[in-house]
């Protein structure tokens, strides 16, 4: 969702309404890009690997800190020079060599001052889920619960291992950020024993406030902009604007609210940390974004636990500014009192983990 979709040429248009708009041929280059790269990976050895997915409900601070983590050099992520075919990173890092562009930041189409260039790590893998399994989870009205067979898991392995293998040599970890991957947690923290799995959070009135406010924004470039649209959907970024499919964990209380009313998002924000609450496993990491802003510790803490520290020590610990936006939205009472328990939980549960 790069401020540059707005600068594509007509060709560049083509270009992505080709390789990802067509399933048929994301699959071909999802499978030419295996064959080229198999004798570059072991897929047990990826499976074993200490890589880290970033995940969670969109606003919580998911950009920076998957950032903050892609500095330590330490990992190998997908990137905008990945696009338009992510699925064959092999093959088209060859290929576009030639004309790469050069690495020139843009602030992103949020429009919240974060700079975005083609260097810069982004939620891409979401292409693979939807390529080869995107009936299974995304439904006409909202997103639900996935539970990937063994088959596709190790697919999902052997893509884990040609992204790294069309990396320069040394970072052996992949690193990804992937709201989606919430709905199939259970499978990839079976399938990647050894990886770390962080879920940031944010106080619930402050998301929820920030989600219906690019809602708001995305709604209005989608309408002005119909690419946007299908560029959003091609990479299943259904978090907010025209193209919004809420999370549906079987609850959907959200759905008892337009997405223009503010309760909508704050009913979301509990669907969604109510079941990632429930969920109980080594691999998970809680982060609270407030926390991490406020208290060094909390970044000390995560370097700890994802091993970020190189050969020369831990990078110096990034700037995290905490946004003192007022919220000022009509939310529900019991709505935001249920919001505030959880979230105290959340936050307790992130300081134990850490």
């Amino acid at each position: 969702m790069s401020e540059a979709v707005s600068h594509y040429t007509l060709a560049d248009r083509l270009l992505h309404r080709l390789a990802l708009g067509l399933p048929a041929l994301a699959e071909l280059s999802f499978d030419l890009d295996q064959k080229a790269s198999a004798g570059q990976r072991d897929r047990a050895a990826v499976a074993a690997g200490q890589h880290v997915f970033v995940t969670g409900l969109a606003r919580a601070g998911t950009t920076i800190l998957l950032r903050s983590i892609h500095e330590s050099g330490l990992f190998r992520s997908l990137t905008y020079r990945d696009m338009p075919f992510p699925l064959a990173p092999n093959l088209w890092q060859r290929v576009s060599r030639r004309w790469q562009a050069e690495a020139v930041s843009r602030e992103r189409a949020h429009g919240d001052r974060i700079a975005a260039s083609v260097e810069s790590p982004e939620a891409l893998e979401q292409v693979f889920w939807r390529i080869h399994a995107g009936h299974d989870y995304i439904g006409r009205d909202a997103l639900r619960p996935h539970d990937p067979d063994a088959r596709l898991l190790a697919r999902f392995q052997d893509y884990v291992g040609a992204v790294l293998a069309s990396g320069e040599a040394g970072p052996t970890r992949y690193l990804s950020k992937n709201n989606n991957n919430i709905l199939r947690l259970p499978a990839l923290l079976g399938a990647f024993p050894a990886a770390r799995f962080v879920i940031p959070f944010r106080r619930p009135e402050t998301q929820a406030a920030s989600l219906l406010r690019q809602h708001r924004h995305f709604s209005a470039v989608q309408r002005k902009e119909p690419f946007v649209r299908r560029y959003m959907d091609w990479l299943v970024h259904h978090e907010f604007g025209e193209g919004h499919r809420p999370f549906d964990f079987g609850h959907m209380s959200a759905a008892r609210w337009s997405a223009a009313d503010p309760n909508h998002w704050l009913a979301l924000w509990i669907d969604v940390h109510e079941t990632l609450c429930a969920l109980d496993a080594p691999g998970l990491t809680f982060v609270c974004h407030e926390d991490l802003c406020q208290q060094p510790a909390v970044w000390d803490r995560l370097v700890d636990a994802l091993a970020l520290a190189g050969p020369e020590g831990p990078s110096p610990r990034p700037d995290f500014v905490l946004a003192q936006g007022r919220v000022d939205q009509p939310f529900d009472a019991e709505l935001l009192l249920r919001a505030d328990a959880l979230y105290s939980a959340l936050r307790e549960r992130g300081r134990v983990a850490g």
